[in-house]
């Protein structure tokens, strides 16, 4: 293969995985890793030919993916709101649904508190650190504190900050342990919501390499929002907002949780580019 080019290496690809299964635009993100290039660079040397070495890592890449492991994994990378996240099986893949909790909270943090305010953020269940990172980045006078469960979710998280250069506190425990005896103006997360009985549904290449911890919760998936919508309340400010991203069905159960510990609270279930229920934002104002 070492006198074949680029483009006939993702041909050979992309028919590869199609027959397995998988999506063959996977191919063009292997390639563009193993290439360090951009889409439109990786276009410009489509008729270049591929040394022995690069094609050899290719091949080796596009069938791991065959037999399941997902992309981002493989390269180690993600983009999520515009920058480049590390990822590996310690932590969830950052999905595109979970950038417009981001959008959402700024819209609302800009009503509530006026633009660039200083604040007290948390992320609670932070994982890559995608939310805490990206709502440093956006909002600098923010003090942020991310939590998780995981230790090897933290340090996948530490590394990301670095390497982003957000200044950001991580703080090891369960849910809002590790945030008791503060006031907070800001709470995000986006737990563990799927319900162990969804999982026949689900993509194996999910279930077999994404941490089962960040994915599935007791309650049908709910224990979790109970859980932050009992303990909140003490924990917030006032004015403050809290936004949660959830499974496509559990958007009335998770907005009722917020409706009776915030009797007062303005709740909005908002839907995502899809137009399925998405995230629950609950403003509290009195």
């Amino acid at each position: 293969m070492k006198h074949k080019t680029i483009f006939e290496a993702l041909n050979w690809a992309s028919s590869f995985l199609v027959d397995k299964g998988r999506d063959e635009n996977a191919a063009r993100l292997l390639m563009q890793h193993i290439y360090a290039m951009n889409y439109s660079g990786l276009m410009m040397r489509m008729h270049d030919a591929i040394d022995e070495e690069k094609w050899n890592q290719f091949q080796k890449d596009v069938e791991e993916h065959a037999k399941g492991r997902p992309v981002q994994y493989i390269t180690g990378v993600e983009e999520f709101y515009g920058r480049t996240f590390r990822v590996d099986e310690s932590v969830l893949i950052p999905r595109p649904e979970t950038e417009e909790l981001i959008l959402g909270t700024i819209e609302r943090m800009k009503k509530l508190f006026g633009d660039g305010t200083e604040l007290k953020l948390a992320d609670i269940g932070t994982g890559s650190g995608a939310i805490a990172i990206t709502m440093k980045k956006e909002w600098p006078t923010a003090e942020v504190v991310a939590t998780d469960i995981s230790e090897a979710a933290l340090e996948t998280a530490k590394m990301n900050a670095r390497q982003l250069q957000a200044n950001i506190e991580f703080r090891l425990g369960d849910l809002t342990a590790p945030l008791e005896e503060e006031k907070w103006d800001v709470i995000l997360s986006n737990p563990p919501y799927i319900a162990f009985d969804e999982a026949k549904e689900m993509s194996e290449i999910v279930l077999d390499h994404e941490p089962h911890s960040a994915l599935f919760a007791d309650e049908d998936g709910l224990i979790l929002y109970r859980k932050l919508a009992e303990q909140l309340p003490n924990l917030v400010k006032k004015p403050a907002l809290i936004g949660v991203e959830i499974g496509y069905t559990q958007g009335e159960a998770v907005a009722n949780f917020f409706k009776s510990t915030f009797p007062q609270g303005k709740i909005d279930i908002v839907k995502d580019i899809n137009q399925k229920n998405r995230i629950v934002f609950c403003e509290i104002n009195v």
